[in-house]
């Protein structure tokens, strides 16, 4: 049976650390406005699920959007300051990452909206080190997962057999989504399950 030769990863609690509670004392800090009110405005709307699908279709559009729901001006670095500072990186999940790309391809997919895209050599520099151009967030393909179209979509981006694709996510129905489509999928739970996981399909 042929081998696995593309591994397309989550980003958020799986290559890095999700810290939503600081993001929002950060902006707390920022505005002046409560953290539960903000997370209220911006998260608790269908605006951030419609970024992640591609609208707005930009940075500079999101990032517009972002400051007339936060209810205060916010500029591309002070944004990507505060996520930068709610992330952290997962060192030993990286270094598995960067020994799978001595046997496969791999490839980087979030969910999230275009203004990530600009920000992820800042906000997320370890993770663009390894991916460069094949870190992918949602909104490019106008899709988000759990939708089986979007893993079929970057396979064919990239002329890869679903069959012969695995998909990691740390969501249950992100994994759900992509074994659909036809993917190898595997719910991310710890460092030490991922990687016998990839070692059972020798990828490491």
């Amino acid at each position: 049976m042929p081998g696995v030769v593309f591994v397309v990863f989550d980003m958020d609690e799986v290559l890095y650390d999700y810290r939503h509670q600081t993001r929002l004392d950060l902006l707390e800090q920022l505005t002046g406005r409560p953290a539960a009110e903000i997370d209220a405005a911006v998260w608790g709307g269908p605006h951030e699920e419609a970024a992640e699908a591609g609208q707005p279709g930009t940075a500079e559009a999101y990032l517009a959007q972002y400051g007339q729901l936060l209810g205060y001006p916010i500029d591309f670095d002070t944004w990507c300051d505060v996520r930068r500072r709610m992330m952290r990186p997962r060192p030993d999940v990286l270094s598995l990452v960067k020994r799978i790309t001595a046997k496969a391809d791999t490839a980087l997919l979030t969910n999230n909206g275009m203004m990530l895209k600009a920000a992820l050599p800042v906000c997320a520099p370890d993770a663009f080190e390894i991916f460069g151009s094949k870190a992918h967030v949602s909104a490019e393909f106008r899709l988000r997962k759990p939708d089986p179209r979007i893993y079929r979509a970057i396979c064919e981006k990239y002329g890869y057999e679903p069959g012969r694709c695995v998909f990691v996510d740390d969501k249950l129905e992100n994994v759900s989504g992509a074994e659909e489509a036809g993917l190898i999928g595997h719910h991310y739970s710890s460092c030490r399950a991922l990687e016998a996981f990839l070692l059972d399909h020798k990828l490491i």
